[in-house]
């Protein structure tokens, strides 16, 4: 296990770009700098106003996807007056969690393995200690949350639809 977050190199951000474009997201590169904004958390954390998520070339990716996969989740209303604080239940913040696990596999050089490793390190809690071991064993609620909304299909592949 690496001791340092996976970025969002250059590379990465092509991807997500592609990747969050049918969701109507719009991905923005911020100064190094720059104070990211719509961080909710600082730093170099990702950061949602509106349907743009706001990044740094020294953001984590977990970061970026994780704000990516909140803007995907949320019900129309909170989107439409997203600014930093993505708010939801718990329900949706665990559904939130898996989806960042399947939108990783998607992503050149990544995959949902080094995105729980990323995400264990910054500190995400489960029930079961350990991210990975959430996803694999523990998280079924959450599939059938993603399901039920319509955010991925019955075999588990997102849809590319937004939470209506």
């Amino acid at each position: 296990m690496s001791t340092e977050a996976t970025l969002c190199s250059t590379v990465q951000l092509r991807a997500l770009s592609n990747l969050l474009k049918p969701y109507g997201m719009r991905v923005t590169l911020v100064g190094h700098d720059c104070a990211i904004p719509g961080s909710y958390w600082g730093e170099s954390e990702a950061g949602l106003i509106g349907s743009t998520l706001y990044l740094r070339k020294d953001t984590p990716l977990h970061s970026a996807l994780h704000e990516a996969c909140h803007y995907i989740c949320m019900d129309e209303t909170r989107r439409a007056s997203l600014h930093t604080d993505a708010g939801g239940e718990y329900a949706e913040e665990d559904a939130v969690c898996y989806l960042q696990g399947l939108l990783a596999d998607r992503l050149p050089d990544y995959d949902r393995l080094r995105l729980f490793d990323d995400m264990d390190r910054w500190g995400y809690t489960f029930r079961l200690g350990a991210a990975r071991r959430w996803f694999e064993r523990d998280a079924d609620d959450a599939r059938t949350w993603l399901i039920t909304h319509r955010i991925i299909d019955n075999t588990g592949w997102p849809t590319g639809q937004l939470r209506r």
